[in-house]
């Protein structure tokens, strides 16, 4: 640190008296005192070297993290690990059954009147097919055909995509990285979380991404591999955003945000961490223009091991219910049922038939 010099003519009252033995005395005791001073605030060591004994410890420990996260400089190692595991998916439809839903919402995961829903209405359905209605233009017989993207998860062909992207397919083809093109199979689908299984057919030894058993922290590295636009194999980077994010899509909402570049023809591809494992499955971004905006949503891995585990065991997921309409205890309620606090939840209505009701549960 450089002192800088302080020029006591300067101030306005100030007079030059004559130097004395006394007063240089004082000012060497004066000067002595700042310079402690200035060493003692500062901890300034002006030398190169180790760290010196005035160095803090926190402050040498919060220097060695950073150096820690500067890392890494690129991703090319992931990627060259991760990529070959990432799969084009092409979907036929029928002129029909694009038509017929296209007045059908049922399947939408997002709840009418949710902020999302114009979006789902807009980009729903295999990414490539034009809003509204689930093909091109109108014509008898023909195959209109949308795409997505999905990964190997087994060597033996199992893969996890979209379910708005093969829902209602009557052929599912997929491309590898090297160029192969494949037939596969729904296995099974689940539109409320928007996963689906499908197996290729007529290959092995697949390479294949493992799903993260983590929890992914906000600031994390996060790499985007998939479709976009039918280009294939594109990767793009940023980081996780948020984490739980409720987007109006139903009742199993929990989804990673993040800023990678997501676009049309992501869906159903996966998200890496740096540690090369499926930390989420893109499934929509929020566009006012159509386009990637940096806000996009991923499903957790967590959630798709549960999903795939039971699609691939019995093609459909099974979820537990409990059967009855409830509402909060308000101070109202609490007041009028004699209750000392507002809390808890009161039974509405027990469903006909459902398990609360058969265990005796009423209202």
């Amino acid at each position: 640190m450089n002192e800088r010099p302080i020029d006591l003519s300067s101030l306005p009252s100030y007079r030059q008296p004559r130097r004395s033995l006394l007063s240089a005395r004082k000012f060497a005791l004066m000067a002595s005192v700042v310079a402690g001073l200035g060493v003692a605030v500062y901890g300034f060591s002006p030398s190169p070297g180790p760290a010196g004994i005035f160095s803090s410890p926190a402050h040498a420990q919060v220097n060695n993290e950073v150096r820690k996260v500067e890392r890494p400089i690129g991703f090319a190692d992931i990627v060259e690990r991760v990529k070959p595991s990432v799969i084009s998916v092409k979907v036929n439809i029928s002129e029909k059954l694009a038509k017929d839903d296209s007045s059908n919402n049922e399947d939408s995961p997002f709840q009418p009147g949710s902020p999302m829903e114009r979006f789902f209405r807009r980009f729903g359905g295999p990414d490539g097919l034009p809003p509204g209605l689930r093909g091109g233009p109108r014509g008898g017989g023909r195959a209109l055909t949308g795409q997505g993207s999905g990964f190997f998860i087994s060597p033996d062909g199992y893969a996890v995509t979209n379910n708005h992207v093969v829902d209602g397919a009557d052929k599912v083809e997929v491309t590898t990285d090297d160029g192969k093109t494949f037939t596969a199979k729904v296995i099974g689908t689940d539109a409320r979380t928007d996963i689906a299984l499908i197996k290729v057919e007529g290959g092995s030894n697949f390479p294949f991404a493992k799903l993260s058993e983590g929890k992914p922290r906000i600031g994390d590295w996060v790499l985007a591999v998939g479709n976009p636009f039918g280009l294939g194999g594109t990767v793009t980077a940023g980081i996780v955003s948020a984490s739980g994010r409720d987007i109006g899509s139903g009742p199993y909402d929990d989804f990673i945000q993040i800023d990678a570049p997501v676009n049309k023809g992501n869906s159903g591809g996966p998200a890496f961490n740096t540690e090369g494992e499926v930390m989420g499955v893109n499934t929509a971004i929020y566009s006012p223009s159509g386009g990637s905006v940096g806000i996009a949503f991923a499903i957790p891995a967590t959630t798709v091991n549960n999903v795939v585990a039971q699609l691939k065991d019995k093609g459909t997921v099974s979820r537990g219910w409990i059967g009855v309409q409830i509402q909060p205890v308000t101070s109202d309620i609490a007041d009028s049922l004699g209750l000392k606090k507002a809390e808890g939840a009161l039974v509405a209505e027990p469903q006909a038939n459902g398990p609360a009701a058969k265990a005796g549960i009423e209202s």
